[in-house]
């Protein structure tokens, strides 16, 4: 009962509401945005609906020319129809026994190009790992485990335990592999390790793919997933199990070898369309410290009209990523009715996050706001929308500064703060605040905590394994009417409370001595330090 009372006032006192919360995601994820896919109808139809909502709030456009967007570049690339994949002569059915992502514009047709099995796929010199030294992987394709080999090792092996480092991405792996000389690369899936079921990427297996333009060639041809059954059967016909080829590929002196007599072809055809999407940018200028920002992010996009699930083709992107827009507008419209803080707050949202971080990695290459003189980047990309909790969820702990800050601003709030419990899952490294966090910027992202009020942890993390495997990156991914945002409210007010601390003050967050990002924030600390 003491808990019920302390959050119900700790909610009534934020300037954030539920409701106004509610009605954006409402707006939002309804069917007639489409979706909201970059370059699609509903781009347009969302772009419209955020500038009227931060116009309304008081806000300044913050984008390109005065007006409230930043230009982005892109260019899609949709598969045709007709498109392969055969593993050792049998074809397999793509979005059920295998996942396929062709890498270059107009016809890809590989024939019988052969197996290599390349561990973890790691190349790490800190560690000594390298999967590919001395190893020719001219034409051949590398099958790779997923995540890094501490996962499930149950001792240090140089990384960082049970969470994933930046060299265990899938992305990371896979431009290992083309610098080794592969011309594609299969990874093996498994739940656990990958931190979603094979049925979330099946059911995404046809939808488009962007790129920054200009539009390049990839030395990979092809990339894919092989469902877990079909990776073990492969196995097998080496002799081979995946248990004993994990801690074979967990010494650093491991190599690639062939998998003698296994070959791939892929063929398929993708289709390339240049597209303009744009960043929704808005501000609210600071008084006597307004040439230094604290910026605000989500990203507005989801999946779009792509690829139907049971007759449903709109993804229309519910809690991914309309919930998180929300508590962006709703702390705008907090921020404009407070008294003007002193340094400049800058709200951004992001086009193209699903496919790659595109938007965001897009304005921190070319910035509106000086990144030097960015105190913080707060990120807010929310996974489940779950009722009210006694916590909040820390995403990447352990590297800025500003952590302390959360904590103790959430402990006013009668929140504590815990750590993100799928650290395996790499979640720092896939979303939008990486994109500033690699460029020196400190970035930070949490998210409403599954301890929750009524349930505790059990009723908090089936809520999660249900969101993960039913409707994350699907059609199903709806708005519903029974959803409270109470747990939204929460982590929407602590990163107001945040924010504010931080444009009325003087101090620049900074990252945790060793952190691997921190000497490229050191390399700007002049343009800090005149100001």
């Amino acid at each position: 009962m003491i808990l019920h009372l302390l959050a119900a006032a700790a909610l009534a006192a934020s300037p954030i509401t539920a409701e106004r919360i509610r009605t954006d995601v409402k707006t939002l994820s309804s069917d007639a945005f489409g979706g909201r896919g970059p370059g699609e109808a509903g781009e347009a139809k969302t772009i419209a609906y955020l500038a009227a909502q931060f116009a309304a709030a008081g806000l300044q456009p913050g984008g390109e020319h005065g007006g409230w967007v930043q230009d982005v570049p892109l260019v899609r690339l949709d598969r045709e129809s007709g498109a392969t994949l055969t593993l050792d002569g049998t074809p397999l059915t793509l979005g059920r026994d295998a996942a396929l992502s062709l890498r270059n514009a107009g016809a890809t047709a590989v024939t019988d190009a052969p197996l290599v099995f390349a561990g973890f796929g790691i190349v790490d010199a800190t560690t000594g790992f390298d999967a590919y030294a001395g190893v020719d992987m001219a034409g051949k394709v590398a099958v790779v485990l997923a995540n890094d080999p501490d996962f499930e090792a149950g001792r240090d092996l140089g990384f960082e335990g049970r969470r994933m480092v930046y060299a265990g991405r899938i992305g990371v792996k896979i431009e290992a592999a083309a610098k080794a000389g592969a011309i594609g690369a299969l990874i093996i899936h498994e739940d656990a390790a990958a931190s979603y079921p094979f049925s979330q990427i099946g059911s995404g297996d046809a939808l488009p793919a962007m790129v920054p333009a200009p539009l390049g060639v990839s030395a990979i041809r092809f990339s894919g997933w092989l469902q877990g059954d079909v990776a073990a059967a492969l196995l097998r016909r080496h002799g081979l199990t995946l248990a004993a080829l994990k801690e074979r590929a967990r010494d650093p002196h491991f190599r690639a070898f062939a998998l003698d007599g296994s070959s791939v072809s892929v063929a398929g055809t993708l289709r390339a369309t240049p597209v303009v999407s744009h960043n929704v940018v808005a501000k609210l200028p600071g008084t006597t410290q307004a040439g230094e920002t604290v910026l605000y992010g989500a990203h507005w996009d989801a999946n779009g009209t792509n690829g139907p699930v049971n007759g449903d083709g709109i993804r229309n992107g519910a809690v991914d990523n309309a919930t998180g827009t929300a508590e962006v507008l709703e702390i705008a419209r907090a921020f404009a009715h407070a008294p003007r803080p002193a340094r400049t707050v800058v709200f951004a949202l992001w086009t193209a996050e699903e496919k790659g971080l595109l938007g965001s990695d897009y304005y921190a290459g070319h910035p509106l706001y000086p990144l030097a003189t960015t105190a913080l980047m707060i990120n807010l990309d929310p996974h489940v929308v779950l009722p009210a909790a006694k916590d909040i969820e820390l995403i990447g702990g352990g590297r800025v500064s500003a952590e302390a800050d959360v904590r103790r601003i959430a402990a006013a709030q009668d929140l504590r703060v815990d750590d993100e419990p799928a650290v395996e899952a790499g979640w720092y490294f896939r979303s939008d605040q990486f994109s500033f966090a690699k460029r020196g910027v400190p970035a930070i992202t949490f998210r409403a905590g599954r301890d929750l009020i009524a349930g505790g942890f059990a009723a908090g993390s089936a809520a999660v394994a249900d969101y993960n495997v039913h409707r994350y990156h699907q059609p199903s991914d709806e708005f519903d009417p029974r959803w409270t945002f109470a747990g939204t409210v929460q982590e929407a007010s602590v990163a107001f409370a945040l924010g504010l601390e931080l444009a009325n003050g003087s101090a620049w967050p900074a990252w945790n001595a060793g952190g691997e990002y921190g000497t490229l924030r050191e390399a700007s600390a002049a343009e800090r330090l005149s100001r």
